[in-house]
């Protein structure tokens, strides 16, 4: 029931979707690190969110989400790597975290932009789309990625936070997160707001919304926190919960896992692009020791590693 992806389709709406429920991944990637709260929602947030998105693409290749913003949590990284491998990480400011009694997400992340890139592999050109935050939370930047990049009519729900279960002595990590998008029959039109260049300034041609769409956003809206997060409640509980008026098709699960590239070698060979001298300078204690940002995995080596043919 967890740590996966499924797809579905209202097909009487003519509205497809996704819903994620994320378990013991999730739980692994936060524990990894010493994150206040705070910033552990924002991480599993955007695991969450990356791993929604990430299964939708049409090919094996990374989707990344990146906020670079002025907050306390200046940076978060999220990317999901094919068929369903994801990892997550943060940086933040300790000093103006604890300056903050009670932040919201708006607080946390403060001035910025959030990015989400597309990356087909070598030889194949990125797609990115950046969205500018400032009084918004991850999820209204994502609708609003959604509206410029994609125009596709959508609506999502993410939630994330501990959780106690019976028999556990420490709360662990679930985030859960569902998506519908619109997709018009043949010669329908769009339920988004069209812009017409002969309206007068300041006007806006309206366009009336779908009515199946109006029903199927705003079920949508009905489902809570604790619906996405329960472990009790299976993501077709969820559906059939919001959706059984009309009818549910759910596709077969994509199975999530914690996914890290980080390796011995690939560090070793990070570390001689440096210089003999910079090399020399990272030593402490007669090692020098580097440690994944994604995994918290150490990694150790000494000078004597680098010497030889291929030593700078």
């Amino acid at each position: 029931m967890d740590d996966q992806v499924i797809p579905f389709a209202i097909k009487p709406l003519g509205v497809r979707g996704r819903i994620v429920r994320l378990g013991a991944v999730l739980d692994d990637i936060i524990s990894r690190h010493d994150y206040p709260d705070a910033v552990s929602a924002l991480v599993a947030e955007s695991v969450s969110l990356t791993a929604m998105l990430g299964t939708a693409l049409k090919f094996n290749g990374k989707f990344i989400v990146q906020t670079k913003t002025s907050g306390p949590v200046n940076m978060i990284v999220a990317d999901f790597v094919g068929p369903g491998g994801v990892r997550g990480c943060a940086k933040y400011s300790d000093t103006k975290l604890k300056e903050l009694t009670k932040p919201d997400q708006k607080q946390l992340l403060g001035e910025g932009y959030l990015a989400m890139t597309v990356d087909q592999g070598a030889d194949m050109e990125r797609y990115q789309g950046i969205v500018p935050l400032g009084q918004s939370t991850l999820v209204d930047a994502a609708h609003v990625y959604f509206e410029q990049s994609e125009q596709i009519p959508t609506r999502l729900r993410v939630a994330a936070g501990p959780l106690f279960e019976r028999g556990l002595k420490k709360p662990h990590w679930r985030a859960g997160a569902i998506l519908v998008q619109h997709l018009p029959s043949e010669g329908g039109s769009s339920p988004l707001p069209s812009h017409s260049g002969d309206a007068p300034q300041g006007a806006e041609d309206e366009v009336q919304e779908d009515d199946n769409w109006v029903k199927a956003r705003l079920l949508l809206d009905t489902v809570e926190d604790i619906e996405l997060l329960d472990p009790a409640l299976t993501a077709e509980d969820i559906l059939y919960r919001l959706y059984h008026e009309d009818g549910v098709t759910v596709y077969p699960a994509i199975p999530i896992a914690r996914h890290c590239t980080c390796s011995h070698e690939a560090v070793s060979v990070m570390l001689r692009n440096f210089s003999s001298a910079d090399r020399a300078d990272m030593v402490k204690d007669g090692t020098i020791e580097v440690v994944c940002e994604f995994c918290s995995t150490p990694y150790q080596f000494t000078l004597a590693d680098f010497e030889g043919p291929a030593a700078a």
